[in-house]
């Protein structure tokens, strides 16, 4: 089974490059084919004159420019149609999130023949390092009112890496997130259409360099809107857009 990894970038000159080479790093030490898509967000930066280089290091390297609309949820999305994997994780370009755990998430699914597998920075084995105390009591508050709303256990929704099987991918489409709400949008409909999943921990790194693209005050309407969208759909869709068993 094909992994790919979507990685949207926009202005991360500073991080692509060790990001890249830390997840080749790790994939040398297992057998697991695997191809990294890089969106390149329109960036004003050298961040596709990086990833030109990159790709003549890395025959598993491509990477497309989004020249917009931009955000991160749009960037995700141009990547979700142009992957070639049988699975894609969403990882970030800032080396927050760590190839181990993605190993992890991939051994999982083949081992378990999960459609998902969700991370968890706030369980057991899960850790954070360096998360700015403010940002960790909204999330904290925010993934409860998701538990609440949505009556599930997963108790850590907006972390965006997260692994699917193609075939959730195509069964959660349309997907309308353009920003971060896209995190939770994505395993809220795989979980309200019925495909299965399971919760494993991962780390969480701050950021080394740059800016985190994550506006809190813009975005906290969008995920309530997305919050609103997926409770319609789970109680009063009637199970229109649950996936059809083979």
């Amino acid at each position: 089974m094909k992994l790919s990894i979507v990685i949207p970038a926009y202005n991360e000159e500073e991080s692509i490059a060790e990001t890249i080479d830390q997840i080749e790093e790790a994939f040398l030490k297992v057998n697991i084919e695997h191809e990294i898509y890089v969106v390149n967000d329109n960036s004003k930066d050298n961040t596709l004159q990086v990833l030109e280089q990159l790709a003549q290091k890395y025959p598993s390297l491509n990477y497309g420019t989004n020249l917009g609309p931009n955000g991160f949820g749009y960037a995700v999305r141009y990547g979700l149609e142009r992957y070639s994997g049988d699975c894609v994780a969403v990882m970030m370009a800032d080396l927050s999130d760590s190839p181990y755990d993605l190993i992890r998430y991939y051994n999982t699914m083949v081992e378990g023949n999960y459609d998902c597998v969700f991370g968890s920075r706030f369980i057991k084995g899960g850790k954070v390092i360096d998360y700015p105390w403010v940002k960790k009591i909204i999330n904290r508050i925010a993934n409860f009112i998701i538990r609440t709303v949505m009556r599930i256990k997963y108790n850590d929704t907006t972390n965006a890496f997260k692994l699917y099987k193609r075939e959730v991918i195509d069964g959660v489409k349309p997907i309308l997130s353009p920003h971060f709400n896209l995190t939770i949008e994505l395993p809220l409909k795989a979980i309200i259409r019925g495909y299965s999943y399971t919760v494993v921990p991962n780390s969480w790194t701050n950021r080394k360099y740059g800016e985190s693209k994550l506006k809190i005050k813009e975005m906290g309407s969008r995920y309530f809107f997305i919050l609103v969208y997926c409770f319609v759909e789970k109680y009063f869709s009637r199970g229109d857009f649950k996936r059809k068993d083979k």
